[in-house]
């Protein structure tokens, strides 16, 4: 193996030498992560004999070295197991491997049990979670806001995080948590999203990356829930969560709007890139209240950095201020944390 696996390396050397970067990425690392799984493999028939499958594998080149191979559990369809190894070195994560391995295949059930308990609480409330973050939360589900229908959609949903709170039980991180977070997608977005293969273990299917971005590339919103010893707020709260070029166009309106109506106060007026997270207004989907940071004088270079200075503000779904403004000062600790109130 060792020869071949610098045979392989040479071959590498040889595309960057070349620089042939697809070439790299592509046939040059094949070998490698074949290399790679048939070690996974091998070790798996060792230690979980028919028990685990190798379903896939990606190179970790050239970040730590090594790959990645991804078993399906042949008893749990919703158990995923990822194995990182070196068969180069003879490692994995720098480790043993049959520990590394036992070690992974007993979080793969445990993470398959967490998400059941998950699943079934948002099922029991009428919920389908369709995606996962990519550490098993939080979860997305599908529900059409309007103002009409977000306070009893948030309550609703409010009301699944405190049936999955209870069901995972008093001594679990969630239980003790501060707060949970829900992702809520339109269902003409989910409706158009990348489901994956029927084949693949659940966990794999909900927190791919592609399927993940099919639902975050369109604007979405993210419901939170207070936790306070396990009992949980359900009238929850929700922020808008927008695509990079809709987030900036919306920031440059209101800042822009903000800035006119400061100068009647502030002539010199410099308004920060900073803005905090825009809330939704209680009942409506189209009023989002948020922070603006300004200076009232310019500093270095025109620009204003570190402000004590800031503006809550709320607008509409373009970003046009609708209402009077709310000047607060005194809103950092000398030059570091900002301390905005709660709104």
């Amino acid at each position: 193996m060792a020869g071949s696996r610098r045979r392989q390396w040479r071959a590498a050397a040889t595309c960057v030498l070349a620089g042939s970067l697809v070439a790299l990425l592509g046939a040059c690392g094949v070998a490698t992560t074949k290399e790679d799984r048939r070690a996974a493999e091998e070790l798996a028939d060792k230690h979980f004999p028919g028990q685990i499958k190798a379903i896939g594998a990606r190179t970790l080149f050239p970040g730590t070295g090594g790959s990645e191979v991804t078993f399906a559990v042949a008893d749990d369809r919703d158990a995923v197991v990822r194995l990182r190894i070196n068969a180069d070195k003879g490692t994995c994560e720098s480790r043993k491997c049959a520990g590394v391995l036992t070690e992974a295949v007993a979080r793969g059930r445990a993470d398959a049990d967490a998400f059941r308990t998950l699943r079934d609480a948002f099922d029991a409330c009428g919920y389908e979670v369709i995606a996962l973050g990519p550490t098993g939360t939080p979860p997305y589900v599908v529900a059409e806001l309007t103002n009409a229908t977000v306070r009893r959609v948030l309550a609703d949903i409010g009301g699944c995080v405190q049936r999955w709170v209870t069901a995972s039980g008093a001594d679990t991180p969630l239980a003790k948590a501060k707060a949970s977070y829900v992702n809520v997608v339109s269902p003409a977005v989910a409706g158009k999203r990348d489901r994956g293969k029927s084949s693949w273990p659940t966990l794999l299917r909900l927190t791919r990356s592609d399927l993940l971005a099919s639902l975050t590339e369109h604007t979405y919103h993210s419901a939170s829930y207070d936790i306070v010893d396990g009992r949980v707020d359900t009238t929850g709260s929700a922020r808008v969560v927008r695509p990079f070029k809709e987030s900036q166009a919306f920031g440059k309106t209101v800042q822009d709007a903000v800035r006119e109506e400061l100068r009647a106060t502030y002539p010199n007026v410099v308004m920060s890139s900073y803005q905090w997270v825009w809330r939704l207004e209680p009942g409506r989907i189209d009023r989002k209240t948020g922070y603006l940071l300004f200076c009232p004088e310019p500093g270095e270079r025109g620009r204003c950095v570190n402000s004590d200075d800031a503006v809550l503000v709320t607008a509409d779904e373009r970003g046009n201020p609708v209402g009077r403004i709310r000047i607060m000062h005194d809103v950092r600790e000398g030059t570091g944390t900002l301390r905005l109130p709660p709104y």
